[in-house]
């Protein structure tokens, strides 16, 4: 999900990825578990990664990763209205911090976010951002 801290400010997490031996800013997420929900899935992947639930949640897309070789699909959610209610649980996550919008444009045009979903899901903002209304 892309978890907005303020309108033009996003949460992103800092987490080491074994196969590619290196910390990565991503946005939150995780695996859905048996016959969940996506949603209920980005709702609890939230909570667990950063400590903080959202009050409004909208559908942005989805999309396979790899569909050359599997069957994996994301569901892309933009959470907003975030409010802090535990510490986040478990390890995994090494540091969250807030970005503004501008900055991760420019984080993407240096390839310093090569997380692939992430990128994705920010570049799929900012093309709903220019869309004329």
């Amino acid at each position: 999900m892309i978890p907005f801290l303020s309108d033009d400010e996003i949460l992103l997490v800092r987490q080491y990825r074994h196969p590619v031996r290196s910390d990565l800013w991503e946005i939150p997420a995780g695996k859905l578990e048996a016959g969940e929900d996506p949603l209920a899935c980005a709702r609890r992947e939230l909570r667990e990664e950063t400590g903080y639930d959202a009050e409004d949640w909208s559908t942005i897309g989805t999309f396979y990763t790899s569909p050359g070789f599997c069957d994996e699909r994301i569901a892309l959610y933009i959470a907003s209205g975030l409010r802090s209610v535990a510490s986040p649980i478990g390890d995994e996550i090494a540091e969250q911090k807030g970005f503004r919008i501008e900055e991760l444009e420019r984080m993407i045009d240096a390839s310093a976010l090569p997380d692939m979903k992430t990128a994705l899901a920010i570049a799929w903002l900012l093309a709903r951002a220019r869309r004329p209304r």
